[in-house]
């Protein structure tokens, strides 16, 4: 199963610098696309805060997360709910990762997420989850 990071949910449903690459890239991926909520809360605030911040309008905002939320009802993306163990798991993974990284919690909870849900590959455009994610085990997105 490959865990989604919702900066390459966003780059999926609203136009950015990844959007061609994350497109190409899961058009050609046939392992279950894995995301938690978690990641749809992530992805429904970045919306909203590219609207906030003018980057885009309220009417590509909207259309996002339409688009995103009618993908996750298809069942495009297969939706779970935070495990229980998964903070126990980031306070692990923390205490273990951090010091050497210097990463955030909530890149340590994400990846967290990812592999509690069984999660063996990790996809993001975030640099700081990729360290996380590639530390803790995950295989990564083949770009950089």
């Amino acid at each position: 199963m490959i865990y989604l990071d919702s900066s390459l949910i966003v780059s999926l449903y609203c136009l950015d610098a990844n959007s061609a690459t994350a497109a190409t890239l899961l058009a050609t991926v046939e392992d279950t696309l894995l995301i938690s909520t978690l990641v749809e809360i992530e992805t429904v605030n970045t919306f909203a805060l590219r609207e906030f911040r003018k980057e885009i309008t309220r009417q590509q905002a909207e259309a996002s997360l339409q688009n995103f939320t009618q993908a996750v009802r298809d069942g495009v993306f297969l939706l779970r709910a935070l495990p229980e163990l998964a903070f126990m798991r980031a306070r692990q993974l923390s205490l273990q990762l951090t010091p050497r990284l210097g990463v955030r919690s909530e890149d340590v909870l994400t990846v967290a997420v990812a592999l509690e849900l069984g999660a063996t590959s990790f996809f993001s455009f975030d640099p700081r989850k990729r360290k996380m994610a590639e530390a803790a085990g995950l295989k990564l997105n083949p770009w950089s």
